[in-house]
């Protein structure tokens, strides 16, 4: 206790407590004046180990009675919600010490005053976003007011680090250290999977061994178990439905629970299940994106005051708020990576010394698999996710036109203070004129539109802004988040419940019902601003799906699932149905090895089927379908269509493959690759967004609302002009980078087919097999209601009897239990998906639905 001075010793003795070692670490690596990175888990005290140098440096400046004046420490959120939690925290130590400090947050919810005032007269303490931070960057005063910032700490580093809002607050840090040279960095995070590549990240122009990598030591490891339905564990799925009744006996024997789900549409479900269920009338609430800010709130709040048993949510809650009262978290569906899991498990308990207990729902067999996956990592301490990558040149555009809002720059001085941002250090000063000249007058092929001039040189070279109609653009469009475009869902004669995409609104007519935000609503009409509902309705509601929606399975999840498959010694801690499972595969068909590829043809319903194992994840697998089918349309074997699920790929065709191996082949990323990037619609959708995020494109104009639609013919327009008049515009380079290198999972397929090669096993049978049934019935539901359950059950059922033909000495010992999938609860199914671009038309999965029949 002797490194903190009264009253910090006072406080924490009143409290019971002593600093844990990385707190003090935290300490001593300040009074070094070294940049860090706390890695420590949830309820570890990381919040207070970032702020406790700060703290005490500001109460020792006070203490000769002359308070510090100016901003001293600033933290940065990836949300708004934890920035205020976080600043709600931070007072109440401050208050219980006498401390003489300023605390206060600047989101785009502050108030115009108080924001006015922040300008004038910061506080100690700011808590912010990145948006927000690059706004107040591009004022004028941003000098004065940053110039004696001493700290600036970044929470929950990892969600931010490799994504575009980590690309923007990079630059923005390179710019708080040019204003204060002397400026310290801290980030902080509970799931680091490359502690070094993000400590590089949080300080890239700091020496290795000035930056401190603290981690914490010590804690409780998580108590997880798996739940399984009564009864028959399903074949297909990915809703988790099946569970629902012993996931709400969970609840009941809980004080309060956080019930996790991947997508928006599962979280409506799962919340219409639990309600069925419901006899007990326990407060359970529902949280996502789509719902309005101010009911997301409600729910936050309320389970601060804890007034909820349970609260249903998507990754809308999956960082940082403090809900110490939270003694479980359930996770339904497989956890698709293990940062996720852990992150989300952290919720419960919130404290370092106990166990976080959670229990994991797999909503299939395929993710009983993953789960036990997930549960053998979490015990090996093992960490997964990405390194942060290149930064985007779209975001570095509009960091250029904030900086030029700011105050005139030379290019030479702007291009150096950029390559300190750790993810454009290695930018090429070519691409950087190149953006530089975009922002300047739009590039060559749009130099003679005046919309598009936002900047002049001077004589001295000096960048200037081309006056305030500009800067005032910049501020109205600053960030990276690009929405897909969403219409409010508003009640008749009622306040707006939240918002759904266009694409699905498209879908409705008067009459329609579907399910949002918990309830039930009726298609009334639509304005024009907003789909006009009302409670209530006839017919089996519909769920809105989200594009985006799906959580990608990682690498390292996915190699360890392959490897359990691969070893039946492993077999043990699965569930018997699953075992059994598997070893009908191996009588039937065979199975998948670790690191080859198992590709099986079958006959079925007058087409032939091709499903290959690859379990690379759902994104990765979308782009190889498309692919393959090319290749598979070069060879004339007749594609009709594909589907893509975490784990396998399947292709129907009108002619049989029987050389697997010529469809995955490592060129199929050149030609095919290269074919259907041209082809697709992606490179419009991502050019739209890039096109954005530059600021060539406005979301938001004074007086003005721009639909969806509206702003996609305005970004297909300008995408084929420059494509005629400017093929190596930078925009174009970027949109071709991004759909090649980011979008399509290109670099995970890459590394699938360089594995396989000369360890392909592809062999011809005569009916499905035992693990391809859970693609086949996956395939029929994407576009089927709660009305078809009935017969889809059937479909699964002959599927199963098909599969498990010839193979009557197993089901003698499997029983109904392998024979009949279990029956989920009667309820809406996930209909209203608009058809991939790897989907067969309508006619041919007809035809397709007739054959399995």
């Amino acid at each position: 206790m002797g490194t903190l001075p009264e009253p910090f010793q006072s406080w924490f003795a009143a409290r019971g407590w002593r600093p844990r070692p990385h707190q003090l670490a935290m300490l001593a690596a300040a009074g070094a004046g070294r940049s860090a990175l706390l890695v420590a888990p949830t309820g570890g005290g990381k919040t207070l180990a970032g702020f406790l140098p700060s703290l005490i440096d500001l109460h020792r400046a006070g203490s000769d009675g002359a308070p510090r004046e100016g901003l001293h420490t600033l933290y940065i959120s990836p949300l708004k919600a934890l920035a205020v939690d976080i600043a709600r925290n931070l007072l109440a130590p401050v208050g219980e010490m006498g401390l003489d400090i300023r605390i206060e947050t600047r989101t785009g919810d502050t108030p115009a005053n108080r924001r006015a005032r922040q300008r004038a007269a910061p506080p100690h303490i700011l808590l912010t976003t990145p948006e927000s931070l690059s706004l107040l960057l591009s004022l004028p005063e941003a000098g004065e007011m940053f110039g004696n910032l001493a700290c600036a700490v970044v929470d929950e580093v990892h969600a931010l680090a490799g994504t575009k809002r980590g690309d923007q607050l990079a630059l923005c840090l390179a710019r708080l250290s040019r204003l204060a040279p002397r400026l310290r960095r801290v980030g902080l995070s509970a799931t680091v999977a490359h502690p070094e590549a993000i400590a590089a990240w949080v300080a890239p122009d700091a020496r290795p061994d000035s930056v401190a990598l603290v981690r914490a030591t010590g804690g409780a490891a998580p108590a997880l178990d798996v739940i399984l339905p009564e009864g028959r564990l399903p074949w297909g799925g990915h809703m988790g439905l099946a569970s629902m009744p012993e996931v709400y006996a969970r609840l009941r024997a809980a004080a309060v629970s956080i019930v996790f789900v991947n997508t928006r549409a599962q979280a409506e479900l799962a919340f219409q299940a639990l309600w069925r269920l419901n006899d007990d009338n326990l407060p359970i609430a529902l949280h996502h994106g789509s719902l309005t800010v101010e009911q997301r709130r409600r729910v936050e709040a309320a389970m601060a005051e804890g007034r909820l048993r349970a609260v249903v949510a998507t990754a809308s809650l999956d960082l940082g708020i403090d809900w110490g009262a939270v003694d479980q978290v359930i996770q339904v569906g497989a956890p698709k990576g293990v940062a996720r899991l852990l992150q989300r498990v952290g919720r419960a308990n919130h404290r370092m010394d106990e166990a976080s207990r959670a229990a994991l729902v797999p909503a299939n067999r395929f993710e009983v698999i993953e789960c036990r996956a997930a549960i053998q990592a979490v015990a090996s301490g093992e960490m997964d996710g990405e390194p942060p990558r290149p930064g985007g040149l779209d975001v570095l555009a509009q960091h250029i036109l904030a900086m030029a809002c700011h105050a005139p720059f030379h290019p030479d001085a702007l291009y150096a203070e950029v390559t300190r941002a750790a993810p454009y250090a290695a930018l090429a000063r070519g691409d950087f004129d190149d953006v530089l000249r975009f922002v300047e007058d739009g590039g060559y092929a749009l130099s003679g539109y005046e919309r598009f001039r936002k900047l002049f040189r001077d004589a001295e070279g000096m960048i200037h802004v081309r006056g305030p109609q500009v800067a005032r653009q910049l501020r109205m469009n600053l960030g990276t988040i690009v929405e897909t475009p969403l219409m409010k869902v508003r009640l008749r004669g009622g306040p707006v419940l939240g918002e759904v995409e266009e694409w699905f609104v498209s879908t409705l007519e008067p009459g329609h019902t579907f399910i949002f935000g918990g309830q039930v609503l009726r298609y009334e009409a639509l304005d024009v601003s907003a789909v006009i509902v009302s409670r209530g309705g006839e017919g089996e509601p519909r769920v809105p799906a989200y594009a985006g929606s799906k959580l990608p399975l990682s690498t390292h999840l996915a190699r360890r699932v392959r490897g359990i498959i691969a070893d039946p010694r492993q077999w043990r801690a699965l569930p018997g149905p699953v075992r059994d499972w598997l070893r009908l595969q191996g009588h039937a068909s065979e199975l998948p090895s670790a690191e080859g590829l198992l590709v099986e043809t079958f006959p079925r319903g007058g087409r032939w089927f091709t499903v290959a194992y690859c379990f690379e994840g759902r994104l990765a697998h979308q782009t190889l379908g498309m692919l393959v089918t090319k290749r598979m349309e070069r060879l004339g074997l007749g594609p009709l269509g594909f589907l893509a699920t975490d784990y396998v790929v399947a292709a129907w065709s009108a002619f049989p493959v029987e050389d697997a191996a010529a469809l995955f082949t490592e060129d199929l990323l050149g030609e095919e690759l290269e074919e259907w990037i041209a082809d697709s619609s992606m490179l419009r959708r991502t050019f739209r967004n890039i096109a954005t995020i530059a600021g060539l494109l406005e979301k938001n104009h004074p007086g003005r609302e721009k639909s969806g639609r509206q702003m996609t013919m305005g970004a297909d327009l300008i995408y084929d002009v420059l494509r005629r008049h400017q093929p190596d515009h930078i925009l174009l380079r970027a949109t071709r980078a991004e759909a090649a290198a980011g979008l399509t999972d290109v670099g995970r397929i890459g590394a699938l087919l360089a594995r396989i090669q000369g360890r392909i096993r592809h062999l011809v049978l005569e009916r499905v097999s035992p693990l391809a049934v859970p693609a086949l019935i996956e395939e029929g539901r994407e576009w089927v209601s709660g009305t078809a359950e009935d017969a889809l059950l059937a479909e699964a059922e002959a599927l199963v009897e098909e599969a498990t033909e010839g193979a009557e000495h197993f089901t003698g010992t499997l029983g109904l239990e392998m024979l009949n999938p279990h029956p989920p609860p009667r309820s809406p199914g996930e209909q209203g998906r608009p058809r991939g671009p790897g989907r067969a038309p309508r006619h041919a999965r007809q035809r397709l639905r007739h054959g399995v029949h």
